[in-house]
């Protein structure tokens, strides 16, 4: 997040940790290693209530560049909610009724059948239906006419469909996520969609980029760059690659988070002696200092209603995560479990805390059930960082270390269904998920 972390991991760890995780010392050379921006989802865990759906190959989508079927069955497994039922060699699409028995004897619940077929001006015309095969019952469907560099934005756009068909939320599979890597000298800000895949570089810089995080309306990313030798704060408008200078002022700027409403950032200024919280306009301008602490405030983030910002301060002696009102006032402490606690995260609807707990030298996972403080571990990793909350509260993703390689990965709030979001090699760090996309 900032080089004004509160912590640090072992030497061995990636060259973006110490700049996420140190306080005060300087930025840490490591060797690089190439990084790849297309991810691979691999599913993992099985969970207690699944849905069971059967999604049928699509008609013509052997001659179509991307296998909607597929994307759709690994979003709706990735969410945990849904179990895949084989539907291979079905020949099916979204005009036939299907044979609902059949299917009841497969164990399906639902199941989807489509069609794609390429127009003559090169376009692609993508139809789905979705069955309740329990009851019988037509549940609908869509029709899109797109390029075919929007075959997987559909794709996503039917799992949503069948996501808030079946479960009555609203899907965030056609959402996107921000996230930095390190290739040789160079680093990229990259914006991909929810899976990983589509990824689209943002920014590249030989200093490093960190911090990056979505505004509520999804169209700009705040980011901290040391391209001037120290970090300060950028807005960046997605679309047309033009960026604003938010904060740079004396000493350290960093750890940008978004005000609910899109017109306000708390970042972290030591421009005043040590790292404190500050709130600045989304334009720039002076900023306004929360509190008075003799400790070190940092890594804020806005409560989902606005009214609060979450942060990490050493105050009691170790860095806790605690919680003061958005205008100010006193702080009061959050987390109690745990010696060494960072990262805060707090879901849209306001129930959960995601953080990140140093237990034994290992930096894991963590949930706190912010009605009751009940706090779960929800990982078996030990180097995960920058845990980030999906739209609907339902998933978070977050960097970490598997099987000896960077991986970004989702998981489900218990922990029972991972998926890993990871390319052959690389250092692949700092995610955070963008909002609902406007409908």
């Amino acid at each position: 997040m900032t080089t004004d972390r509160i912590s640090q991991h072992p030497s061995s760890a990636a060259p973006l940790l110490p700049l996420r995780r140190q306080l005060l010392a300087a930025l840490i050379a490591s060797p690089s290693i190439p990084a790849l921006a297309q991810f691979r989802v691999e599913v993992t865990g099985v969970g207690l209530t699944q849905l069971p759906i059967a999604i049928a190959p699509f008609r013509g989508e052997a001659q179509s560049p991307q296998k909607i079927a597929a994307i759709v069955q690994a979003d709706l497994e990735r969410s945990g909610q849904f179990r895949a039922i084989d539907a291979t060699g079905a020949a099916l699409d979204e005009t036939a009724r299907p044979d609902v028995a059949l299917w009841r004897q497969k164990s399906a619940d639902s199941l989807a059948t489509g069609s794609v077929t390429r127009l003559a001006d090169g376009r692609f015309d993508v139809r789905f239906r979705l069955w309740d095969v329990v009851k019988g019952q037509d549940l609908g469907g869509q029709s899109f006419v797109v390029t075919q560099g929007d075959l997987r934005l559909v794709s996503h756009r039917i799992a949503d469909f069948i996501y808030e068909k079946l479960t009555g939320e609203r899907g965030i599979f056609s959402t996107r996520i921000a996230y930095v890597t390190k290739t040789g000298p160079r680093y990229s800000l990259w914006v991909a969609d929810a899976d990983g895949e589509n990824a689209q570089s943002a920014l590249s810089s030989p200093e490093p980029i960190i911090s990056p995080a979505w505004s509520p309306n999804g169209g700009q990313l705040a980011y901290v760059s040391f391209e001037s030798r120290k970090p300060v704060v950028y807005v960046h408008d997605v679309a047309t690659g033009r960026r604003r200078l938010i904060a740079n002022f004396r000493g350290s700027n960093s750890a940008p988070a978004w005000a609910p409403d899109g017109r306000t950032l708390a970042v972290t200024l030591s421009r005043d002696g040590g790292s404190q919280l500050y709130t600045i306009d989304a334009n720039g301008g002076e900023p306004r200092r929360l509190m008075q602490s003799s400790g070190i405030d940092t890594e804020p983030v806005f409560s989902g209603d606005g009214r609060s910002i979450f942060f990490v301060s050493d105050r009691g002696g170790a860095p806790q995560i605690y919680k003061v009102g958005a205008s100010g006032g006193n702080a009061e402490r959050v987390t109690f479990t745990g010696t060494y606690n960072i990262s805060p995260s707090v879901s849209p609807d306001g129930r959960w805390l995601a953080y990140i707990s140093r237990v034994g030298g290992a930096f894991k996972l963590h949930v706190m059930d912010l009605s009751t403080g009940t706090v779960n571990a929800v990982t078996d990793t030990t180097a995960d960082e920058n845990p980030s909350f999906a739209p609907n509260s339902r998933l978070i993703v977050y960097a970490t270390q598997h099987q000896g390689r960077e991986a970004l990965m989702t998981t489900t709030l218990d922990g029972k269904i991972k998926a890993r979001l990871a390319g052959q090699a690389g250092d692949i760090r700092e995610p955070d998920w963008g909002p609902f996309q406007k409908q």
